[in-house]
């Protein structure tokens, strides 16, 4: 099948990056902050990071997507992307209608809805942009990919905090910016509909499976919900009070609060029923003959070094997520930060700031190639945590700052000067350079490893490996924080990104198979 290789291309994976970015936010530090006003503690919001878990397990439901044509008129992929959209639009206009302090199971179930849906929509997104772009695009794409995921964050994670400001921003509340949300949402399946490029349908013989299987797949994505389902009341049930009798006496004799005690042990039953539960559901999926799934992880699998580039995936953005799992209610509460002093900061000159590494990462990376891109921008990635140590250690007001003046932009506006701090701006700037560069690098790494006729299921199953730490590590990060305290849990998070460049230094032969010259010709 022959790729699109027009600037139209690289144009719609910018909007397609904008969609993509939007409701992400929304799950996280968005909500973060939201939860944060309504007084919920900085544990509680670390357990409800795994809202997102969606985001870590979409190549369970991604080989339907792969097999199924929901919308024939639009064609496989955007049909997909019309669904999700729309769904998105109607799950996030449900979630501005619960109040999380009165309903906060229901709020939390609803988000995960919204994760859900979200993360489907992220699967038809990898797979139609790895089907659209030529091999020697991936690296441009990749940099205008992370430019419209940027752009939607600076909008729901940015914007949106100067509008939720009741003393300098709008005075908006969290419900009126979800609705918000949910219309952009909308408008963006309808230009999905009318205005995205359909691809032509792929070779019959790198469709996956036959159509005979087509049953095999509904079932056997039947069969590993089921397990799943399984999976969580053993988890309940089993695993937490098995936590409680192993945590339970060694807590006791400590000086931790019995609230951030119950957290630990909420922790340990948490690894103890992961540990159950993914066994179970691979066990299911083999049982049941789920062949496109299983088919696109032997095609993955059958490549060299792949169980290596999987383990490089997990750790390479693993410090980075630590560091940003609870950035929101570190800034706000810890260090006392005002919402509008954030939004502005963080969320949009430090966006603005990721953007620019994010396109200076691709035209780096056309000189540097894969692997010595990976390795530098991951050495600055690292070095970017000890930032927010010094931020934590030393606090504000510890180097001189700005003061932005009012303005009414129409969309978004401050009614009084602001003042920014200076050790956040310049914290933020270091951090959001590297994040971006190192996000390119990576976005282009994990397209050099997907296989044509499984790419939406392998590309969600390399992109949902590389979210385990944004997800996963929210518990553990509220939990830590409050026992060891913030600036000893950044330097954790800086540790913890040594081992991915250890692995890339020994993988160096590897990666730099995977670099496409530019005239190489297209790969099917």
């Amino acid at each position: 099948m022959r790729r699109s290789a027009g600037a139209y291309a690289l144009f719609v994976v910018a909007v397609l990056g904008f969609a993509s970015g939007l409701p992400l936010a929304l799950t996280g530090q968005a909500l973060q902050a939201w939860l944060s006003t309504e007084g919920v503690d900085i544990a509680t919001i670390g357990f409800l990071s795994l809202v997102g878990l969606p985001y870590t397990f979409k190549f369970l439901w991604a080989p339907l997507m792969d097999r199924f044509e929901p919308w024939p008129a639009l064609g496989r992929r955007r049909g997909w992307l019309v669904l999700t959209q729309l769904g998105l639009a109607l799950s996030l206009w449900a979630l501005s209608a619960t109040p999380p302090a009165g309903a906060l199971q229901a709020f939390a179930l609803l988000a995960v809805g919204v994760a859900f849906v979200s993360a489907s929509q992220d699967v038809v997104i990898d797979a139609y942009r790895t089907d659209l772009l030529l091999p020697a695009q991936r690296g441009l794409g990749a940099s205008l990919n992370v430019l419209g995921y940027r752009l939607a964050m600076i909008l729901s994670g940015g914007v949106a905090l100067i509008w939720t400001d009741s003393v300098q921003g709008s005075g908006w509340s969290w419900p009126q910016v979800y609705r918000l949300m949910a219309l952009i949402m909308a408008g963006a399946a309808l230009l999905s509909a009318l205005a995205l490029p359909r691809l032509p349908a792929p070779p019959a013989d790198s469709a996956g499976p036959a159509p005979g299987a087509a049953r095999n797949d509904l079932l056997g994505f039947a069969s590993v919900v089921a397990a799943v389902a399984v999976g969580y009341l053993a988890t309940l049930h089993l695993a937490t009070p098995l936590a409680q009798a192993l945590l339970g006496p060694w807590l006791a004799g400590g000086k931790l609060a019995p609230a951030l005690q119950s957290r630990w042990v909420d922790l340990l039953a948490l690894l103890m029923g992961l540990g159950f539960t993914l066994p179970l559901a691979a066990w299911a999926a083999r049982r049941a003959r789920f062949e496109t799934l299983l088919g696109g992880l032997r095609g993955y699998f059958s490549q060299p070094g792949a169980a290596l580039f999987l383990l490089f995936i997990v750790f390479y953005k693993l410090g980075d997520a630590f560091a940003g799992a609870l950035m929101t209610p570190f800034l706000l509460k810890a260090m006392a930060f005002g919402s509008a002093e954030v939004g502005v900061v963080n969320k949009v000159i430090g966006l603005w700031l990721t953007l620019g590494g994010a396109l200076l990462g691709g035209l780096l990376m056309l000189r540097l190639g894969l692997w010595r891109a990976l390795m530098l921008f991951g050495v600055l990635q690292a070095a970017s945590n000890l930032g927010f140590w010094w931020l934590a250690q030393y606090g504000k007001g510890s180097l001189p700052g700005l003061l932005i003046p009012a303005f009414d932009w129409g969309f978004v506006a401050l009614t009084q000067a602001t003042p920014v701090d200076g050790g956040l701006l310049m914290v933020i700037a270091f951090e959001n350079l590297s994040g971006g560069m190192g996000t390119a690098a990576f976005l282009a790494l994990l397209m050099s490893l997907t296989q044509q006729r499984f790419t939406a299921t392998q590309f969600a199953m390399l992109s949902a490996f590389a979210s385990i730490g944004r997800v996963w590590v929210g518990p553990l990060a509220g939990v830590l924080a409050e026992s060891i305290g913030w600036p000893d849990f950044f330097i954790v998070s800086t540790v913890l990104a040594l081992p991915a460049l250890a692995m890339l230094w020994a993988m160096r032969a590897s990666v730099q198979r995977l670099e496409v010259p530019t005239d190489a010709p297209v790969d099917d």
